[in-house]
């Protein structure tokens, strides 16, 4: 059986996130998507340390829909080199896995 992933990303607009996490629950990729925010994120870029405020999106879907995901997110992000981050769930409830593969297997 596939397994649940959670897959994580970032960006500077809760209106973004909240598109991004819209467009890909509508097709089917996850069961959902949670935005939350904003969150002080402290990294380098280009040689400098920057500080930004941004949103965070987390998605529940299967294993199997990673590389879609992460296309959607690629095609709808404003970011260079946005976060796309995957983790394979360990446990779960088994109605929850069961709810998370129902809703993404008959994905447009």
């Amino acid at each position: 059986m596939d397994a649940i992933i959670q897959v994580t990303t970032t960006g500077d607009s809760r209106e973004m996130m909240e598109k991004i996490g819209r467009i890909i629950v509508e097709q089917r990729l996850a069961s959902c998507a949670q935005v939350g925010g904003p969150i002080k994120s402290i990294y380098r870029w280009k040689g400098k340390i920057e500080e930004t405020k941004e949103w965070v999106c987390v998605f529940k879907s299967t294993k199997a829909h990673y590389e879609e995901i992460q296309k959607k997110i690629r095609e709808l992000h404003s970011y260079e080199v946005p976060e796309i981050v995957s983790i394979e769930i360990d446990r779960a409830l088994p109605d929850y896995e069961r709810w998370v593969r129902d809703e993404t297997e008959n994905h447009r």
